[in-house]
């Protein structure tokens, strides 16, 4: 009974899961109808809504192309309005306002720029013509500007503003004449190391515009025009600068033509141009070249070497000639001087000519150092064959010391101001050898040309003791400046004891030739008596009065003319004079006492004895300090 109620309830269950299942499934078909019939009213709106969903999109996109199209439009309006604004600042000028007016012309690039690259817009061609119509109107501008700027300012330098930058040793005295004028360098041996202080050339508040003003050119493509202006400018201004210094273009047909004396001058004042125009006139240049080009350094080399050419060449030109005229000693000093001041300027042309565009400037002035210092060196050898060839025919008619003498020792004494110039030249010049020991070998062949000239001057004389007096001053004359100079610690103390010998050979030479004869006759030999017997035992019974008396007048006569001569003849140096007169008197005196004393009494016991016995030994004495005066004219040539 129970299964069968169970079975009657899953049977019941069974029947209802199956109208269930049957309802589901008309809902699923339901649905599915509805579903498809949805489906067919979707397609169509879709159909529908098409046309829109275009439209609404091509809208779309015409707002972002509008958007666009306003956003290019405005960028346009903003280059046009650059434009106009450049171009109002371009047609007022640079004059007032000159960083404005770069401004504009910045803008002006970038407008060109902008509608260069955007070809495709319309009337953008000719929108590019006008600017860049403006723009070459604006550079135009900017270069008459530039132009007039420099010029305005570019005024030639006073030589009161020069001589205020250089030391004070070296300025002009209140005569006119520098310092520095005369035999240069070695006088001012600080003046390699001495303050300079360069001209205003150009007022600093105006280099900085000058400099904006020659970018916007070199910018521009416009490096040579800019050259051409300056150039132009400033050559002119240095030109003038050195003229109303005193710098004279002079050619070697000028050189060649002038007096010694005015060209020495000349040459004076050029080694003081040469200093003031390197260290001051081309110094302020570079400095203000280098100012306004700054960051164009090939730019200012080329400029400033193109501005400077012709005044270095003015100046070198003058060096050339002299280096190159006929030589002669008195322009060694000159030539020495030169040397040196192109020495010492040698470091500053080399900084301040930099760059390969003043290479040729900087060789221009090697070369005249070089030919200078080879100049130098064969004019000294000159002077060695000069001195011993020299052929001067007026003799010095006293004896005493010889102009040529004279003048060979103060030339001995002037190279010795130059030692260390000169050493350098025996570097570059010699041998290899010690630079001392060559001035010293030098200098001792100048000495001995010297001696070996004097001694053929001395065969002039026909009096021998004349002779010997001249050598003996002259030769002492060199021993003396020897001795207190430098050159006495070149040629050292064994030149000198040897050259002392030799006066004192020459001393007594001279005493031996001029006197011997009157010491003779003051001598008893040859005296005889009257039966023919010579005098002996200092006995003077036997003498023969009219012999004594041929002898005191013989003894008057040639003393009187060996007085009258031989004070005509000079001994210059004051303590070789009176040792010549106390050599004399002490040979002399002597013999005349001793002679006087044992014949004296037998002429003055005779008649007229004051025509025989002229002179006591105390009028001897005063007479032979007259001697080597020069007092009387001299004695005419035989």
């Amino acid at each position: 009974m129970a299964i069968d109620n169970g079975m009657d309830l899953l049977s019941e269950r069974a029947v209802l899961m199956r109208e269930s299942l049957q309802k589901s499934q008309t809902i699923t078909d339901n649905v599915v109808s509805i579903l498809g019939s949805f489906d067919s009213r979707l397609s169509a709106l879709e159909s529908a809504m098409r046309p829109t969903q275009i439209r609404t999109h091509a809208i779309r996109k015409a707002h972002e192309n509008i958007d666009k199209t306003l956003k290019s439009a405005e960028v346009i309006l903003s280059q046009f309005d650059l434009l106009r604004q450049a171009e109002t600042k371009v047609l007022k000028g640079p004059h007032e306002d000159l960083e404005s007016y770069l401004e504009a012309i910045a803008q002006l690039r970038k407008v060109i720029r902008y509608f260069s690259s955007n070809r495709s817009f319309k009337n953008s061609d000719g929108v590019l013509n006008h600017a860049n119509s403006l723009l070459a109107k604006a550079q135009s501008k900017l270069e008459d500007e530039f132009k007039q700027l420099l010029v305005s300012y570019s005024k030639a330098v006073e030589p009161d503003r020069l001589f205020d930058g250089l030391p004070n040793s070296l300025r002009p005295s209140a005569d006119g004449e520098g310092n520095g004028k005369s035999h240069g360098g070695h006088h001012n041996d600080d003046s390699e190391t001495a303050a300079y202080t360069l001209p205003i050339l150009i007022p600093s508040r105006v280099l900085p515009l000058l400099h904006d003003l020659a970018q916007q050119m070199v910018q521009a493509g416009h490096q040579q025009l800019l050259l051409q202006i300056y150039r132009e400018t400033r050559t002119f201004v240095l030109e003038e600068s050195l003229r109303k210094l005193g710098v004279e273009k002079l050619s070697k047909e000028d050189v060649q033509r002038m007096q010694w004396e005015v060209l020495e001058a000349k040459i004076g004042n050029w080694i003081h141009f040469m200093r003031i125009a390197v260290k001051l006139l081309f110094a302020g240049e570079r400095q203000v070249c280098d100012q306004i080009f700054r960051g164009f350094d090939s730019l200012s080399d080329q400029c400033f070497a193109e501005v400077t050419v012709s005044s270095v060449s003015m100046l070198l030109s003058f060096g050339d000639a002299i280096a190159r005229s006929k030589r002669s000693p008195e322009k060694l000093f000159v030539l020495l001087d030169m040397y040196e001041i192109m020495r010492e300027l040698h470091t500053e042309i080399e900084t301040i000519f930099k760059g390969k565009a003043c290479l040729e400037i900087r060789n221009s002035a090697t070369g005249l150092t070089k030919r200078l210092a080879q100049t130098a060196q064969e004019t000294f050898g000159d002077f060695e064959e000069a001195v011993e060839k020299d052929a001067t025919k007026t003799a010095v008619l006293d004896g005493t010391v010889h102009p040529l003498t004279s003048y060979v020792i103060n030339y001995v004494k002037f190279l010795f101001d130059y030692q260390a110039t000169l050493k350098q030249l025996f570097a570059e010049f010699g041998n290899g050898d010690d630079s001392n020991s060559q001035l010293a070998s030098v200098t001792m062949r100048i000495m001995q040309a010297l001696q070996n000239n004097l001694e053929g001057k001395s065969k002039q004389y026909k009096d021998p003791a004349l002779t010997h007096l001249f050598l003996m001053n002259n030769i002492h004359y060199m021993v003396r400046s020897v001795r207190r100079s430098e050159a006495k610690d070149l040629l050292g103390d064994d030149w000198v004891q040897r050259h002392r010998r030799i006066v004192q050979q020459h001393a007594n030479l001279y005493k031996r030739t001029a006197w011997t004869k009157i010491l003779q006759t003051s001598s008893a030999q040859g005296l005889t008596s009257s039966g023919g017997g010579s005098v002996e035992g200092g006995n003077s019974s036997g003498v023969s009065r009219g012999l004594l008396k041929e002898r005191f007048k013989m003894f008057n006569m040639q003393f009187d003319e060996l007085h009258q001569r031989q004070s005509q003849w000079t001994v210059p140096d004051t303590e070789l004079r009176e040792s010549l007169r106390l050599a004399v008197a002490e040979v002399l005196l002597p013999a005349y006492r001793s002679f006087l004393k044992r014949f004296g009494p037998l002429v003055e016991s005779g008649k007229n004895s004051q025509r025989y016995i002229k002179y006591t030994a105390e009028d001897l004495e005063r007479l032979l300090g007259e001697l080597f005066e020069g007092k009387s004219m001299n004695e005419p040539r035989r």
